[in-house]
């Protein structure tokens, strides 16, 4: 479930090469002969790793590639999902051919999810919530009675200290304060993580949901990063290739910028080039919610190997030492 302002198409420029064109591959293969080798992480065995998420699909937008290599190296990694994403709409028209999404769309969603899951390597669990929908309107409706964002904060929170003492992951990661945008199933998702985060660790805390575990760092997700958006934009400008951002940059340039887009500094990049193709595997997955050739396509993978191979996070809390800037979601935890 996706803000539209992400998904917005652009018509072409002049002068410019369609990032579909197959001129834009052309130009990608060669940036790829100059790009130096996408470094591996560390040897993972052993740990483990949370991301806290509030519907399919929203894993595999944020994170994704990340989460494939972390795998590849050896960790666990594992997806809470808060909502079955049921209130969604059909974002890719193509997927209005499927008649089970007009029957079962929360069944259509599960499928999809278990497929990203397989893309990826994860494990994947649902904290069984309720989607809140994204309402709209002057004034806005309420949201729907009992679904996930109306819920008192200890109600939501107990699935996920349940999973975190039960998982015991080192890493936890989650959105931001507005969410990463402000979906309200979203920034309910914050506030869940951030409470089980501390409380996992308490055994005064949640008494019934297991023996204490203590993450040792929390992580916001950075996926929407203003300076990845504006590199890309450049590299692709400077080849001459139409870029998908520029429209949005203009708008934040003159003061558009939308307030819910924080002004968190990555303080920590993921080397993620070698799993570009996972995630958009993971992606693709979700055909009710991901057009095949939509934004998140629009820029050629060889064009982000060369000018922003990484999953940007912030550091949120660390109980272990650790140094800015980090290449590592475990440093300070081998």
């Amino acid at each position: 479930m996706r803000d539209q302002s992400f998904t917005e198409s652009h018509g072409s420029g002049s002068g410019t090469v369609p990032a579909d064109d197959p001129r834009a591959a052309q130009a990608g293969a060669a940036l790829a002969q100059q790009a130096p080798e996408s470094p591996a992480l560390p040897d993972s065995t052993g740990l483990r790793l949370l991301a806290v998420h509030a519907h399919p699909d929203d894993e595999s937008s944020k994170g994704a590639a990340m989460m494939a290599a972390y795998v590849a190296a050896g960790a666990r990694v594992m997806v809470a999902t808060a909502t079955g994403g049921e209130e969604g709409s059909l974002l890719n028209p193509a997927a209005g051919e499927i008649q089970q999404c007009h029957r079962d769309l929360a069944g259509v969603r599960r499928l999809e999810m278990a497929e990203a899951a397989e893309a990826l390597g994860i494990e994947h669990v649902w904290l069984g919530f309720s989607d809140s929908g994204l309402p709209e309107g002057d004034p806005m409706p309420p949201l729907p009675y009992g679904s996930f964002a109306t819920l008192d904060i200890e109600h939501a929170s107990a699935p996920l200290v349940r999973l975190i003492r039960r998982f015991r992951p080192h890493v936890v990661t989650t959105y931001d304060e507005s969410g990463g945008y402000p979906h309200p199933d979203h920034i309910m998702t914050h506030r869940i993580s951030m409470e089980a985060y501390e409380a996992a660790g308490d055994p005064e805390r949640y008494p019934d949901c297991g023996e204490p575990w203590q993450p040792q760092k929390l992580y916001y997700d950075r996926a929407f990063n203003p300076a990845r958006l504006k590199a890309l934009h450049e590299a692709l400008v400077e080849a001459g290739i139409e870029s998908p951002y520029g429209e949005r940059l203009a708008r934040w340039e003159d003061g558009e910028r939308p307030d819910w887009l924080t002004d968190h500094q990555a303080t920590t990049q993921v080397p993620v080039g070698d799993y570009l193709e996972a995630r958009d595997a993971a992606l693709r997955a979700h055909r009710t919610q991901v057009e095949p050739e939509g934004f998140f396509f629009a820029t050629p993978n060889d064009f982000v190997r060369e000018v922003w191979p990484y999953d940007d996070f912030v550091l949120v809390d660390s109980k272990v030492e650790t140094s800015i800037p980090e290449d590592d979601l475990f440093a300070g935890l081998r």
